[in-house]
């Protein structure tokens, strides 16, 4: 089979756009329910690693977030230039959309096996792109 471009926006290139605002909200949740001033845009890091709780592991979801984005990019790209069934291919990619909120849930809620699973999962999803 030969490998065929898309020309379309398909649903899982929609969820590559997500993945790229997901850690924007979470730093917004971090910063902003936690006193964070126009003053403290001079040096985020340095606010951001002040922060304590959840808002705190919200930052960290942040991070990891980040950490996530590019392999999972790489894997809907290759999935799609590879001819991959488009419908495996979105059903992957929005179930780590879906697996990623509810890691950064369970992450600003302390719980940390079960984000640990979460993560386990939306890796796997990562890697079955690879294989569609």
């Amino acid at each position: 089979m030969t490998p065929t471009m898309t020309t379309t926006m398909t649903t899982a290139y929609w969820c590559v756009i997500i993945a790229i605002i997901m850690p924007v909200l979470l730093t917004g949740l971090a910063k902003f329910t936690s006193g964070f001033r126009p003053k403290d845009n001079h040096n985020p890091r340095a606010y951001l690693s002040t922060l304590t709780g959840w808002q705190q592991r919200a930052n960290w979801a942040q991070q990891n977030t980040f950490e996530s984005i590019p392999g999972f990019m790489a894997a809907v790209i290759i999935a799609h230039q590879m001819a991959g069934d488009q419908a495996t291919i979105d059903m992957l990619a929005v179930s780590y959309i879906v697996i990623r909120f509810v890691y950064a849930a369970l992450y600003v809620a302390d719980l940390a096996v079960l984000r640990s699973l979460a993560w386990g999962l939306g890796v796997a999803c990562i890697i079955g792109l690879f294989f569609t």
